[in-house]
């Protein structure tokens, strides 16, 4: 019989013995209990690992990690010893050791003993309250490897794309990469003045960030060669030169730039120039881009010159039942067994189609403010519900447009979906609004229904 708790037990042992990307997705899948009977030849593909040799190299390298040299280490685990039986060792001390002790201390972790999480606060790749989506972590973790990578993740708001972002960069980072993450929310306005300031401050930064001095005169010259040019010859020549291996660039809130149409229509065509150079020069197959962003650009680009329609586009679901469990079992809640929790469970993800910012705010009520679960359902979506600010928030950004109000009144007073006008219908799902089935837009959600049916 499977040991209660137990992924999530070998979850925290992964983060507790610092196993990261394919070594955590490998202890994962081979140390689940479904698994402890499978040979080898067949948990290879399961572990999704490249060859059975790769897997046999990777587990090679996991039983190093428990190593009876390490501190916290497997006392009978010797990783150069021949033969088969490192598994049984390995797993006998998880599940005879290990495994009773984290279930002594606590049955399952509960919020209190875990540092207090803003729900506004991007949660770190690293925090145990982080939940997966596969699979897009390992996707976007392979891709960033790759030459003249370039992934974009595009989500709503606090949909979990900065989460995501750093995800990848620390994996980058941990494979031999440098990380550079800049915000573009953060910048002053003033950076914003002219494409050649913008761009000055985008290589500085980026210098800063990779421990360089910035020698931007030495390769800039906006009168002779222009300011797309002089920030190319940077990043070719001194740059990528410079630190000599792969780097991984994350570009967060990319939005911001698009209220800057000027600087806009010319950045965002050169990143795309940027990432087709590695077709060209070897150099830029050292370039790694990640770009996240809510919404996209409404200025006109040639199909040929945006960067939203090339690389690896990504989107990000809302949670599913077992990974709101999950999240539930980080809040002190053991329902893993409820039937009548997972129904609670299952009318709050329809209620909020899973939005990741959402779940937590609904079990911060829980926890925190006592809320009955039936009252926190009936009431999210009104005013005095725990949904009130965020669902304010989205109804002043509509007032900014009468077009925007009427075309979401349309969708929630239509029960089979309608037809928009198509900036109107793109911008509402880039919004989170709605969701687009076909040609028709649909509430994205419960949520949204009600609340726009009544308000509007």
């Amino acid at each position: 019989m499977k040991p209660k708790g137990w992924d999530q037990f070998l979850k925290e042992v992964a983060i507790d013995h610092n196993l990261r990307g394919r070594l955590r997705e490998i202890f994962l899948v081979r140390f689940a209990y479904e698994n402890w009977r499978k040979p080898d030849t067949e948990v290879w593909e399961l572990a999704e690992a490249a060859s059975h040799e790769t897997y046999k190299k990777q587990m090679t390298e996991l039983y190093s990690c428990f190593s009876k040299d390490h501190p916290n280490g497997c006392p009978e685990l010797d990783p150069s010893s021949k033969g088969p039986g490192k598994f049984q060792i390995l797993r006998e001390w998880l599940k005879d050791i290990k495994y009773p002790e984290w279930k002594q201390a606590s049955a399952l972790p509960t919020f209190s003993n875990l540092p207090v999480i803003d729900p506004q606060t991007p949660i770190k790749a690293d925090s145990p309250i982080y939940i997966q989506r596969p699979p897009i972590e390992v996707d976007c973790c392979q891709e960033i490897l790759k030459p003249g990578a370039l992934i974009r993740i595009k989500a709503p708001e606090k949909m979990g794309k900065t989460s995501l972002l750093q995800t990848i960069l620390a994996h980058a980072e941990a494979s031999d990469c440098r990380k550079v993450y800049l915000n573009l929310q953060a910048v002053e306005g003033s950076m914003f003045a002219t494409l050649d300031k913008f761009l000055r401050w985008f290589c500085a930064n980026i210098s800063r960030e990779l421990g360089l001095k910035p020698e931007l005169d030495d390769y800039w010259d906006e009168e002779l060669f222009g300011s797309l040019v002089s920030c190319k010859t940077y990043f070719q020549s001194y740059l990528l030169e410079k630190i000599d291996r792969p780097l991984a660039l994350g570009l967060d809130n990319l939005d911001r730039l698009f209220e800057y149409t000027d600087i806009a229509k010319d950045f965002l065509p050169m990143l795309r120039y940027w990432h087709e150079e590695a077709n060209n020069l070897e150099i830029w197959q050292n370039l790694r881009l990640v770009i996240a962003n809510s919404t996209e650009v409404y200025i006109k680009l040639d199909a040929n010159q945006s960067p939203f329609n090339v690389g690896r586009q990504i989107k990000l679901p809302g949670f599913n039942l077992e990974q709101v469990l999950t999240l539930a079992n980080y809040y002190g809640f053991d329902w893993s067994e409820d039937s009548e929790k997972h129904q609670f469970l299952k009318d709050l993800i329809q209620m909020i189609a899973g939005h990741p910012y959402l779940i937590r705010l609904a079990f911060d009520a829980l926890l925190y403010k006592n809320i009955p679960q039936d009252q926190l359902l009936e009431e999210a979506a009104t005013q005095g519900g725990i949904y009130g600010a965020h669902l304010r928030r989205h109804w002043n950004n509509l007032q900014s447009s009468p077009e925007l109000i009427e075309g979401m009144k349309e969708v929630v007073k239509n029960n089979t979906g309608v037809q928009l006008e198509p900036s109107l219908a793109y911008k509402l799902e880039s919004m989170g609004l709605v969701n687009l089935v076909g040609d028709e837009a649909h509430p994205s959600c419960e949520l949204y229904h009600r609340y726009f049916l009544d308000n509007l």
